[in-house]
């Protein structure tokens, strides 16, 4: 359970990073895949998602 906790607070860390480091530069990134069509949308969401699992399996792997 300890893990989802890390995984979760990552995610937030790098978030509002990304805002609070680039918020135009997150507009721009917005504005660009509000022009892609939703199936493209989908699977991009879909390569994210398992590429995130693939970190977190990789993370429990090595010891966390």
């Amino acid at each position: 359970m300890a893990w989802v906790f890390l995984a979760l607070g990552l995610v937030m860390v790098v978030e509002g990073l990304a805002y609070a480091l680039a918020p135009s530069l997150i507009e721009r990134v917005l504005e660009a895949l509000r022009s892609l069509p939703i199936p493209a949308r989908r699977q991009f969401g879909l390569l994210v998602a398992v590429s995130g699992l693939i970190c977190l399996w990789l993370a429990f792997f090595l010891g966390l």
